[in-house]
């Protein structure tokens, strides 16, 4: 009997306890913040501790990190010691298992199948805003940048809200470029940019010119070994899983009014403006307005976002929802990119 009174007591006074919250954040291995307040763009993710597995992390978080991914944009993965580049490919292929590897426009990496060098292109000049491969009949919808070595100084990867952007812009610009797309025309000329035979990834002229006709891009063959391609593509776009309005375009990066003064003289003293190695106008082939592009350019700078690169920073973004520069630097730096699920044109129509 007095162990039953002595149950029932214990009984009465635990259904008194009033049961208290328990924090599931102490259980989660990472951690979730921004860079800076008030800042969405990226989405920073850490690990609690120093013994989290990151690509095994992912594997059971895919769902989540496609979710913030679309929700930001853009996410950094830092301080997960991912100390090299199979690492990083690794990574990138757990999250998409058919990586891009026949990019044409960056030379491949000395490690892994599906990883590039970034832009080969002098430190001390910028690579100005552009969503990857938009210039072409297809894209990755995702991207990946791997800091190998972060530069003495400089060399960040600025990045911009596309929907920020279409948001930000006159209407009646958006709605000209809805109509009259873009026009990139591009002149391969032996040793300035890529040359075709390591953009096409092949030295068979028929080669060449099959992929332009299946990919609806006008090519011509010059003199000298030289080759003429346009292609119309999409300024703005619709992108295919948020059904979001962006900015997706490569105007900042092939418009001959974006390079600096000297850049432009001494291109112009060398060439006919038919004959730079790039350039682009309206899809009907007229110029875009000087005082449009002023206009573009205010706008991606008021929007950029800029942070410092750490060595084994993972950047992922959203090719489509964040567009991407360069700034010059100082020093060796290296920044590998891994690309992959590929989007083609009629998935974006507007």
């Amino acid at each position: 009997m007095k162990n039953l009174a002595r149950w029932e007591s214990n009984l009465s006074r635990f259904k008194k306890v009033i049961p208290k919250p328990i924090d599931l954040s102490k259980f989660n291995p990472v951690k979730t913040a921004y860079l800076k307040s008030g800042e969405t763009l990226p989405l920073l993710i850490q690990p609690r501790s120093d013994n989290v597995d990151l690509v095994a992390w992912t594997k059971l978080n895919l769902e989540f990190i496609e979710r913030e991914l679309l929700n930001h944009g853009a996410l950094l993965f830092r301080d997960f010691y991912i100390n090299s580049m199979s690492e990083f490919e690794n990574f990138a292929l757990t999250i998409c298992a058919d990586l891009f590897g026949e990019y044409g426009d960056l030379p491949r990496a000395s490690v892994g199948a599906n990883v590039y060098e970034s832009t080969p292109y002098p430190a001390d000049q910028a690579i100005l805003f552009h969503n990857e491969s938009s210039h072409l009949h297809c894209w990755p919808l995702k991207q990946w940048f791997f800091c190998v070595q972060p530069a003495r100084q400089g060399g960040e990867t600025p990045i911009v809200d596309c929907r920020k952007v279409c948001q930000l812009l006159d209407s009646t610009i958006i709605k000209r470029f809805k109509q009259k797309h873009i026009m990139y025309v591009r002149n391969f000329t032996d040793g300035l940019d890529v040359s075709w035979q390591n953009f096409f990834k092949t030295t068979n002229k028929s080669a060449v010119e099959e992929f332009c006709t299946n990919s609806a891009m006008y090519f011509k063959w010059l003199g000298h070994n030289r080759l003429r391609t346009r292609k119309v593509c999409p300024a703005v776009a619709k992108h295919p899983k948020t059904g979001d309005i962006v900015w997706f375009n490569q105007i900042q990066h092939w418009h001959l009014a974006c390079l600096d003064q000297a850049t432009r003289e001494s291109l112009l003293t060398l060439f006919q403006e038919e004959d730079l190695p790039r350039n682009c106008y309206y899809g009907d082939g007229s110029p875009i307005e000087n005082s449009i592009i002023e206009e573009i350019n205010e706008v991606l700078r008021k929007t950029a976002v800029s942070f410092s690169w750490q060595q084994g920073d993972i950047l992922m973004v959203d090719n489509m929802l964040t567009a991407h520069a360069r700034n010059p630097y100082l020093g060796p730096r290296q920044i590998v990119v891994a690309m992959g699920e590929m989007i083609h044109k009629a998935s974006i129509a507007l």
